[in-house]
């Protein structure tokens, strides 16, 4: 649901301290980029001093009014938006989130191991975890997220973000990226400016891994990547080559896993970075 539509819907709002929805857009204390649908990252924009909760989360505003929020790829039906101006009673906006259908995905080849790991590597898969929810968690000041992401690599995209993943006949979690279908050693560049939050050689999953932060909860992640060329607290500008791609960790042949995510919320990068060009 594009927000022009979900913002025609005012007169479903409901505001906290009496006061009657009317439809004005106009009126509305903030502006909202994005679609309201599950896997979208939606940047808004308020009156500095102004306090934003996204689903009774407290959003940080930047000092000229930024800020920026994810929809989960099973985001339910309704989320709700609250704003308070200095002085003033919050007012609460509540839209329809539209529901995506998603693919599933037969994965055949990988060895047994990678399906169903053995239990001397789980404190290893474990720790890996620790790492990316912590990487996660960055809320930092940042707002290169409202720079246009652009692909990190140019080539066939082999998997797609939301998909059921059937791994050598077993059911396993979602998909939460874009997989692109590259030669081992291609170039990998930032999608948008960041500070590098995470950088992983040899995670059991994953391989080789990195993560950006963009600032404010966004992040991208890059896994099975062969080589590393910057480390944690690296400042990287958009286009910067960081990595080189490769078929690190679990994967079946080279490619990168491109993710996005607002804190834990999955978001689909291919959706935010829009159609892909000859060229990253």
């Amino acid at each position: 649901m594009s927000v022009l539509r979900a913002l025609l819907l005012m007169a479903a709002l409901t505001f906290a301290g009496g006061a009657a929805a009317d439809g004005d857009d106009a009126k509305l204390p903030f502006t909202l980029q994005g679609d309201w649908r599950q896997g979208a990252l939606l940047i808004g924009h308020t009156v500095p001093g102004n306090q934003v909760w996204f689903n009774g989360r407290a959003l940080s505003v930047s000092p000229d009014g930024d800020f920026v929020f994810g929809l989960d790829r099973d985001e339910p039906a309704q989320a709700e938006l609250k704003v308070q101006l200095p002085g003033a009673a919050p007012q609460v906006y509540r839209y329809a989130v539209e529901k995506r259908q998603y693919e599933i995905q037969n994965i055949n080849g990988l060895p047994p191991k990678m399906v169903n790991p053995p239990p001397a590597v789980q404190q290893r898969i474990a720790n890996d975890q620790r790492l990316a929810r912590e990487a996660r968690q960055h809320d930092s000041p940042r707002r290169d997220f409202l720079q246009r992401f652009i692909w990190p690599c140019a080539g066939p995209i082999s998997g797609v973000y939301g998909s059921q993943r059937i791994l050598n006949g077993e059911p396993k979690q979602p998909h939460y990226g874009v997989d692109v279908a590259v030669p081992v050693g291609t170039p990998v560049r930032a999608p948008a400016g960041g500070v590098i939050s995470l950088a992983e050689k040899d995670m059991y999953f994953t391989g080789g891994t990195l993560m950006i932060d963009h600032g404010q909860g966004v992040a991208s992640a890059f896994l099975h990547l062969s080589k590393l060329l910057v480390k944690v607290g690296d400042v990287v500008q958009q286009g910067q080559v960081i990595a080189l791609s490769g078929k690190t960790g679990r994967a079946t042949g080279p490619h990168l896993d491109w993710r996005m995510n607002w804190f834990e919320s999955r978001i689909d990068a291919q959706q935010l970075a829009g159609a892909m060009t000859a060229k990253p």
